[in-house]
């Protein structure tokens, strides 16, 4: 039984091994193989034509030709020579010994790009979208009428909108050098479909003037190219609104994460935490050891690394901020100047601790694979999986805290504190614990902001610093005290602070939000939600 079975396998290793040695030395036409090896420029880009539109052996043909694996021995014999074996191209059979007085095909940088060119347009139809992707990408460069069958065929299969697009970019830049009318019209109907900025450059080119004549002569074909440079402008303007909008939302999260806890402890205390930028900063490390003990004890699970990150984050967080209450802010309440130097130098004192343990240098988060990339919306606008992750989390966090002091315990005695601290502590609130509780409570909100930045930037010491005036700002705009209002001011200034740097640029736009912030303050000191309670209407 032991010999039959070992007889069989070693049969059917017979018949694999038949079948990749009949595959391996498929012979090429003898004539083309001669027009490839031996021909002259002109012959071996014809030869190169015809192989671009065969099949996976052409291109592996091809490729090897690439590779400098397609050698001549004499003049008339080509060999395929690849990991000390050689196979005869005109005939498929097995050379051995492989001859020593092998010469390499002579390839000038003309037919170089030619090859390159028509590996690519056979590559655009790989099964992998990556690979595709490059494929389009180099056929933009130098692709010509040889290669707009390959690019017809995988136009006619393709679903990924940014491949698509980048092919029917490249068959219209060819299509337009085409002497036919009709061709050429085609081409510029085609173009205005598409949303890619380059095909500007194209329908500018048939529309520019030399002297006092156009370089396309033809009126229909300049109107008609007129006319799609306008569709394509529209579509752009849409896809940099689109864009805008999108970053603006995306800030607007980010600073309603760094500003929700500030809006805890300071609409309910009145405490200028001037802290609360480390205690981001808290939550971002926190993110980093956890990731780093996912890698070292469970590298398998690295995916789901934030499932642990995120409570981490808040619970260090939180954890450090109860302590300060306790600590030092206790001893401080209805002393603001005080309260404000205190915290500063306790972030001076996070900022050093944090150096001293994990080093002055920023240090990397990584974000789990399934927030790599992003969403193509349009073909000039990618949307980050990160970003949108952030949006939905800052969502998710904001209706938690909704739900939290609307329908718990705990949120009835953080909002009668806030209304009215001397009224909720004679109806038995203890304020005391409700003060430490609320700003845990706000401090780990802040170390969720900090999970939240380590997915979109490198962390360091310094991390919390740039996000504390624009916190301050966001509460303050929104109104003391107020979820609602924090929600808004946070989109609100992110989406103008978007708009503001495409007209102005980055720093401008802060002086005129912070100038605007300055007005409206002025006007409204309540901010844009004005705290309800029998104190404040006293």
């Amino acid at each position: 039984m032991r010999n039959a079975a070992a007889f069989l396998l070693r049969a059917v290793l017979a018949v694999i091994a038949a079948a990749i040695t009949t595959v391996a030395a498929a012979a090429v036409d003898p004539e083309l193989l001669r027009q490839l090896a031996f021909g002259e420029s002109e012959d071996k880009l014809k030869a190169i034509a015809v192989l671009a539109n065969g099949d996976a052996e052409a291109l592996a043909l091809l490729q090897a030709l690439r590779d400098g694996e397609v050698q001549t021995v004499g003049e008339s014999r080509v060999l395929l020579v690849k990991d000390d074996a050689a196979t005869d191209l005109a005939t498929g059979e097995r050379v051995t010994p492989v001859p020593d007085n092998r010469d390499d095909i002579v390839i000038n940088n003309r037919v170089r790009k030619g090859l390159e060119t028509a590996i690519a347009a056979m590559m655009v139809s790989d099964p992998d979208r990556a690979v595709r992707l490059a494929a389009a990408k180099q056929l933009q460069d130098g692709a010509d009428e040889t290669a707009l069958p390959a690019i017809e065929r995988a136009l006619g299969k393709e679903t990924d909108p940014e491949v698509k697009d980048l092919l029917v970019l490249t068959r219209a830049s060819i299509q337009l050098a085409s002497s036919n009318k009709a061709t050429r019209l085609a081409a510029i109907r085609a173009l205005a479909e598409s949303g890619n900025p380059a095909t500007k450059t194209l329908l500018l080119g048939i529309l520019e003037r030399r002297g006092d004549t156009y370089v396309e002569p033809d009126t229909e074909v300049r109107a008609e190219a007129d006319k799609s440079l306008r569709a394509v402008d529209r579509r752009l303007a849409t896809a940099e609104m689109i864009g805008r909008i999108f970053s603006g939302v995306s800030l607007g999260s980010i600073l309603l994460l760094a500003a929700l806890g500030l809006a805890i402890t300071y609409g309910l205390m009145g405490v200028i935490n001037m802290a609360h930028g480390e205690l981001i900063m808290i939550g971002a490390y926190a993110t980093y050891v956890v990731q780093n003990l996912v890698r070292s004890y469970a590298p398998g699970a690295f995916d789901a690394y934030l499932a642990f990150a995120v409570p981490a984050a808040f619970l260090a967080a939180g954890a450090v901020g109860m302590i300060l209450e306790r600590s030092v802010i206790r001893f401080l309440y209805g002393r603001p100047l005080e309260t404000l130097l205190a915290t500063w130098g306790i972030s001076l004192i996070l900022i050093q601790a944090v150096r001293t343990v994990f080093g002055a240098q920023n240090v990397q988060v990584e974000n789990p694979s399934w927030m790599s990339g992003g969403f193509v919306a349009l073909t000039s606008v990618v949307l980050p999986w990160s970003r949108i992750v952030i949006i939905v989390f800052a969502a998710i966090v904001l209706l938690a805290m909704w739900l939290l002091l609307t329908r718990t315990r705990l949120g009835l005695f953080v909002r009668a504190v806030t209304q009215n601290r001397a009224m909720a502590s004679c109806n038995g609130v203890p304020t005391r614990r409700v003060d430490t509780l609320a700003f845990g409570l706000g401090s780990g909100l802040a170390g969720l902001a900090g999970c939240a930045l380590s997915q979109i930037g490198n962390v360091g010491p310094d991390l919390g610093q740039s996000y504390i005036v624009d916190s301050f700002m966001v509460v303050v705009l929104g109104g003391v005290g107020q979820l609602a209002g924090t929600a808004y001011a946070a989109l609100g200034l992110g989406i103008v602070d978007k708009f503001l740097e495409a007209w102005s640029g980055a720093v401008l736009a802060k002086i005129a939000v912070l100038v605007f912030i300055i007005i409206f303050i002025q006007k409204r000191p309540q901010g844009l939600f004005a705290l309800k309670g029998r104190t404040v209407e006293a």
